[in-house]
């Protein structure tokens, strides 16, 4: 019985942590959807097997996997700005070493798919511990500025690069990846679950990402990075660390990309690209999983929806994220990155356990 009076005063402090953020009523809705998570999930994943044969468009299917690939993307720079809070302006050049890895080792070589993103991800990871070491010395602005010049650099060495990238024709008639001798299009829907299946998988490494010692390591470096290296925490090797997953992601969804559009050139990953996906984490909430999908239908789909508007869509576009920067600075699932770990029963008994000792 005290074991369960103690752990009920720990439910209470939760709650409060809570009501400081939003109220009672967030705290019924989180725990509500804590108590369905496995329903929903299952409810959800049925949806969206199911959602080429609801939706039978081929167009707006285009655009969901485009929404799938930026949600990639999104995760990816959640790593590094969202978790570890270094902010890059040039993740565009990653996307685009994913891109053109991928498109040249398949086309010039003949690799198969798989293997070409994946090399196409090591030579992203490389060039991410290169870039990774400046973010020892400086911060801020000055690591923002580092990045920015990275990403013009990537720019200019695909526009120059004429005997290999083919400069700023870019590269044309991308194949469609095959995986067992089929071919993976939109129009079969194999290219939709070939990237659902990869949007899974990116999402199931940054949730167990997020919740062990590495991810504990990169958010207490976001939070204080003295205090961090005060407690014993390898400031150094975690922000490289955060840089070459950051650029692994973006590069796995660089080579997606260009496997759906068909043609990649240097305009194609310019800075505009960098912002989007800056704009889709701090828009969902920086560091939470939840808030990259929702920033990504967001800004991805609206564009689309608001056709209508002609060009005025493009200014109501930036005057709705003002607004956001204005009345909610954090996104809409920042509040979440600010709550206290959520701690399993199991584990406040055991808090309860060592309490009792000490005293």
């Amino acid at each position: 019985m005290a074991e369960n009076k103690e752990i009920n005063q720990l439910e209470k402090e939760e709650k409060k942590d809570f009501a400081i953020l939003g109220g009672d009523g967030l705290y019924a809705f989180e725990k509500w959807i804590d108590s369905k998570k496995r329903i929903l999930f299952c409810i959800l994943l049925l949806f969206l097997v199911a959602f080429p044969y609801i939706l039978s468009n081929q167009y707006l299917l285009t655009v969901v996997i485009k929404i799938g690939i930026y949600s990639i993307l999104a995760l990816g720079l959640n790593v590094l700005t969202g978790y570890t809070g270094l902010v890059s302006l040039g993740h565009a050049g990653f996307v685009a070493i994913g891109a053109y890895a991928s498109s040249l080792l398949t086309m010039k070589l003949g690799m198969p798919f798989i293997p070409s993103i994946l090399l196409g991800m090591i030579l992203a990871g490389v060039i991410g511990v290169v870039l990774g070491l400046p973010s020892l010395r400086v911060t801020g602005t000055y690591l923002s500025i580092i990045t920015l010049g990275f990403g013009e650099i990537m720019k200019m060495i695909l526009m120059n690069w004429q005997s290999v990238t083919g400069g700023t024709l870019g590269i044309k008639n991308i194949p469609k990846p095959k995986l067992f001798g089929v071919e993976l299009t939109v129009q079969n829907n194999g290219f939709y679950y070939f990237m659902l299946i990869i949007l899974i998988l990116v999402s199931v490494f940054c949730f167990f990402l997020v919740r062990s010692k590495t991810g504990r390591a990169l958010r207490g470096i976001k939070g204080d990075e003295l205090a961090s290296t005060m407690m014993g925490v390898n400031v150094n090797f975690y922000k490289i660390l955060a840089m070459v997953i950051s650029a692994m992601i973006c590069a796995l969804g660089g080579a997606l990309y260009s496997r759906l559009i068909g043609y990649v050139d240097p305009n194609t990953f310019n800075f505009d690209v960098s912002t989007m996906i800056l704009s889709i984490v701090i828009l969902g909430g920086m560091g939470t999983l939840r808030g990259m999908y929702i920033g990504a239908i967001l800004l991805i789909a609206f564009p689309e929806v608001s056709r209508f508007l002609m060009e005025y869509r493009f200014v109501l576009y930036g005057v709705i994220l003002v607004l956001m920067m204005r009345f909610r600075p954090e996104g809409l699932l920042g509040w979440k990155s600010r709550l206290p770990y959520p701690l399993s029963r199991q584990a406040r008994q055991e808090l309860v356990k060592e309490h009792k000792e000490l005293v």
